[in-house]
């Protein structure tokens, strides 16, 4: 038997900001397509076909062959909301190099994965079609790792799927508290017009101020490719709404509640620096400033799930594979 280790990330971006002088590293970003035809990911794309609610689409994914001998493990690195599966290239190579096969899938809504605008959109339907993935590889059993909103899909697989989960890596997972009953309800409508009003530099200051505390550094200009190029492509329009789907299924579909009936063994890895909260910018000042606490939320969350332990990485925002990888990628691997 074969075994996996899944791994997934996801967040959101708050209401446009007024309009401003532009960052210059941002007018270097090319205007991109819906499927990311003109970028270029790290390793080979190939493609699955699925059928859902009626609709023909294709899930992209990279599979990368262990570079030393193979410990018979696969590690399977799913992106989260704002990115695409070809932000996990130093975690994918350095895990490969020990033995490790690495799969990288696009969920359906991202990357270079279809994107259908008239599907409901689910964690369910995310996990079933990893799951439909991982038969077509012929992949047995999974060590399911999710980072951000990908902590709530390798929660909800873990869940549907306790069969084939071995493990579960949790790194900084947004909807570690119920956001649904913090802020007033945005419709699908409102948030497609909400997204349309975004810029490349809502991106850039949103990232910069949520993740990385107010800082910036060249060696995160990357992360913003795939958003602010999108933002200036010919399908604004369509990602937007996907985007509006995609968000109101983070708010509507909470995972915590089920956190105590995870049974696999569990790490969390945890920047506490971490303040990313999808709606705060809809709740009011004394709410929001409640929200996002990851001090506190990797406590209540490890105390949840049993037997889990709790790596917490003091100083360090939403992204430690990015701003603390040494830790983080010890972590991981001593785990795995």
């Amino acid at each position: 038997m074969r075994s996996t280790a899944l791994f997934i990330t996801a967040c959101l971006f708050p209401i446009a900001s007024p309009a401003r002088a532009q960052d210059a590293g941002l007018e270097k970003i090319p205007a991109l397509d819906a499927t990311l035809a003109g970028y270029a990911y790290p390793f080979e794309v190939k493609t699955l076909p699925l059928t859902e609610q009626g609709r023909a689409l294709s899930m992209a994914y990279m599979d990368l062959k262990p570079e030393g001998t193979p410990n018979g493990k696969t590690v399977l690195l799913l992106h989260g909301k704002n990115f695409s599966g070809a932000y996990w290239e130093r975690t994918a190579k350095d895990l490969s190099t020990r033995g490790f096969r690495v799969v990288i899938p696009d969920q359906i809504g991202f990357g270079k994965s279809s994107k259908p605008v008239d599907i409901q959109y689910s964690f369910q339907m995310m996990a079933a079609q990893t799951k439909t993935l991982l038969d077509h590889l012929e992949l047995e059993s999974v060590e399911v790792v999710g980072h951000s909103m990908g902590g709530m899909v390798a929660t909800r697989f873990a869940l549907m799927f306790p069969d084939l989960t071995e493990k579960l890596v949790l790194v900084n997972p947004i909807g570690l508290e119920d956001w649904k009953r913090k802020i007033p309800y945005q419709s699908i409508d409102e948030a497609t017009a909400a997204e349309m009003k975004k810029t490349p530099q809502d991106v850039k200051d949103y990232m910069r101020n949520v993740y990385f505390d107010g800082k910036w550094k060249d060696e995160y200009d990357s992360l913003l490719t795939v958003q602010a190029g999108w933002l200036k492509g010919a399908d604004k329009a369509t990602l937007a709404r996907v985007t509006a789907l995609t968000s109101d299924m983070v708010v509507t579909q909470p995972v915590l509640y089920e956190f105590p009936d995870i049974k696999e063994p569990t790490l969390l890895v945890i920047g506490e620096r971490d303040r990313t909260a999808i709606g705060k910018n809809l709740a009011s000042k004394e709410v929001a400033a409640t929200m996002g606490q990851y001090q506190e939320l990797g406590k209540t969350t490890a105390a949840a799930i049993h037997g889990a332990k709790l790596v917490a990485l003091p100083g360090v925002g939403h992204m430690p594979q990015v701003e603390a990888y040494d830790e983080y990628f010890k972590a991981l691997v001593d785990f795995l």
